[in-house]
C-alpha cells in the first residue's frame, strides 16, 4: 500500500505501515532542485515519514548533498548522435538485430497517447503471465487500468510503437527530465510471439533517435544490476546496446528515530536484496520452474 502527499509542489510517495519510507513520485525520472526544502517540508507536514530517499540527476555522479548515501547503479547510454551510437557504441549482434526488425517488416515510429495505443499496450500486457522468469505484474489488468498507469508524466513522455501489419507488437515509453538532459526508459515491452522480428532492438534504436533529435544527453534503462545479481539476459541486452553501468549516489534522510535505526540496520532494503546470492539463484530457479509447470514455457528472448 502507498499514498501520496504534496510537499513544495512535489508529489511524495509514502510506503509502509510500521516503517514509512518515502520517495519523490517518479524518482529516477524527476529530480529535486532543492532537496533541503523538501526535507524541511516533510518534517513539518504533519504526516509521519521515517526515512526519505531520493536520487541524483546525471551527469553528476559524485555526492553533492549533505545526506547519508548508498551507492546505486544504473544502465546509462551517453548520446551524442544516432550515427555515433550506431557505428561506435553498440555491438555487432545488436546492430544486426535492429536491422532484422526492419527486414522483417517492423515499422517504428513515435505515436500519440490515444485509445488505439492504450488498447495495443493492453493486448501486449495480456499476452503472457510470465516474463523474464517471473510473474508479469501488468498481466490481467483492464484497459482503464493500463490507461491510468501509462498516463503518468504525459507532458514529458515520448511513446514509440513497433508495428507489424498495422498491429502494435511492442512499445517504449521514455520520460524526459525537467532539464531535457536525461531520459528514463520507463517501459519497453513487446509481444513474445513476434520475438523473431527483434522488436526490442528496433525500439531501442528508435529511442536513441528520439533522444538525439531532442538533445537528450543520457538515456537511462533502469538499473544495470538488481540486488546482488550481476548478469542475466536483460543486463546482457543492455550492454550489447551500448548501455554501461554507472554508479550514482542515493540519498537517505532519516526523519525519526525509527528511520535512523532502520537505515543503520538496512531495513529499508527489500528482503530479496538481503538474501545471499547463492541462495537467491536457487530460489529464482525454483520459481521459474514452478511458473513453467503452471503456465508453460513461453518466455522472452533478447
Amino acid at each position: 500500500m502507498s499514498r501520496m502527499i504534496e510537499i513544495c509542489d512535489r508529489e511524495i510517495r509514502i510506503q509502509g505501515q510500521l516503517l514509512r519510507l518515502a520517495r519523490p513520485h517518479g524518482d529516477g525520472y524527476r529530480f529535486l532542485q532543492d532537496p533541503a526544502v523538501v526535507v524541511d517540508g516533510l518534517r513539518r507536514c504533519g504526516t509521519r515519514v521515517d526515512l526519505f530517499s531520493f536520487s541524483q540527476r546525471l551527469p553528476e555522479t559524485k555526492p553533492i548533498y549533505p545526506y547519508a548515501i548508498e551507492w546505486d547503479n544504473y544502465a546509462v547510454l551517453p548520446i551524442s548522435t544516432f550515427e555515433n551510437w550506431w557505428t561506435q557504441q553498440i555491438g555487432f549482434k545488436a546492430r544486426n538485430k535492429a536491422k532484422q526488425a526492419e527486414k522483417r517488416g517492423v515499422s517504428l515510429r513515435e505515436t500519440p497517447f490515444d485509445d488505439a495505443l492504450i488498447k495495443g499496450i493492453w493486448k501486449i500486457y495480456n499476452e503472457c503471465p510470465i516474463r523474464q522468469r517471473r510473474r508479469f505484474p501488468h498481466y490481467g489488468k483492464s484497459v482503464d487500468m493500463v490507461r491510468g498507469e501509462e498516463a503518468t508524466f504525459l507532458d514529458s513522455s515520448v511513446f514509440i510503437g513497433a508495428y507489424h501489419a498495422d498491429q502494435l507488437i511492442g512499445f517504449i515509453k521514455i520520460v524526459i527530465d525537467e532539464t531535457g538532459t536525461q531520459a528514463g526508459l520507463m517501459n519497453i515491452v513487446s509481444m513474445i510471439r513476434h520475438r523473431d522480428k527483434a522488436p526490442q532492438n528496433g525500439l531501442v534504436a528508435q529511442a536513441v533517435r528520439a533522444c538525439a533529435s531532442r538533445g537528450v544527453q543520457f538515456l537511462v534503462y533502469s538499473r544495470f544490476a538488481y540486488g546482488k545479481k550481476q548478469h542475466d539476459s536483460l543486463s546482457d541486452f543492455k550492454e550489447r546496446n551500448g548501455f554501461t553501468r554507472v554508479e550514482t549516489p542515493r540519498y537517505h534522510v532519516p526523519l525519526t528515530p525509527l528511520g535512523r535505526l532502520a537505515f543503520q540496520l538496512g531495513l529499508h532494503h527489500r528482503l530479496a536484496e538481503r538474501i545471499p546470492e547463492s541462495v537467491a539463484v536457487k530460489l529464482r530457479d525454483f520459481r521459474a520452474a514452478w511458473y513453467v509447470r503452471k503456465y508453460g514455457s513461453m518466455s522472452e528472448a533478447f
